[in-house]
C-alpha cells in the first residue's frame, strides 16, 4: 500500500476576506493545501494547531503589519519560510522585511502569475533574500 505524499500547508494572512477568498482558491488550483487567518494574531494562536510548511503574510494590517508578524515568527523561532504580499511596490517593505527573514516580497497584481512558484522557491531556499517582484 502505497501514501499519497501530504500536500504543501501555506498559511495566508490578510485582513481582506476577499483577498483571502482569492488566495485559498488560486493556491488550492494550484495544490497546495490553505488555512487562511484574518490577522497576525490569529495565525500565532493557532501555530500549535497544525503544520505550516509556508506562510504568506500581508504588509499592510491593521494592529500588527506585515513586518511585525514576520519579526514575532522569527524571534518565536518558527523555521517555516515566511512570504509577503503587498500592493505598495516600496523597496523599503522589502529591506525591512528581509531584515526579519521574509523569503520574497511579491506585489499583489502579479500573485497569480507567480504566488505558487515563489511558494515553491522559498521552500527549497534556505535562507532570507530580497526578491521583491516589480512588473
Amino acid at each position: 500500500m502505497s501514501c499519497a505524499p501530504a500536500k504543501i500547508v501555506v498559511c495566508v494572512v490578510d485582513d481582506d476576506q476577499g483577498v483571502l477568498g482569492s488566495l485559498r482558491f488560486l493556491l488550492e488550483t494550484d495544490g497546495f493545501e490553505v488555512r487562511t487567518f484574518r490577522s497576525g494574531p490569529a495565525l500565532l494562536d493557532s501555530l500549535d494547531d497544525g503544520r505550516a510548511d509556508c506562510i504568506v503574510i500581508d504588509y499592510k494590517m491593521p494592529g500588527m503589519n506585515g513586518v511585525d508578524l514576520a519579526q514575532r515568527l522569527q524571534d518565536l523561532k518558527i523555521k517555516s519560510p515566511v512570504l509577503m504580499i503587498t500592493g505598495y511596490p516600496d523597496e523599503s517593505i522589502s529591506i525591512r522585511a528581509a531584515a526579519v527573514g521574509v523569503q520574497c516580497v511579491v506585489l499583489k497584481p502579479h500573485l497569480e502569475e507567480s504566488l505558487a512558484l515563489h511558494i515553491r522557491g522559498a521552500l527549497q531556499n534556505a535562507e532570507p533574500s530580497i526578491c521583491t517582484q516589480i512588473a
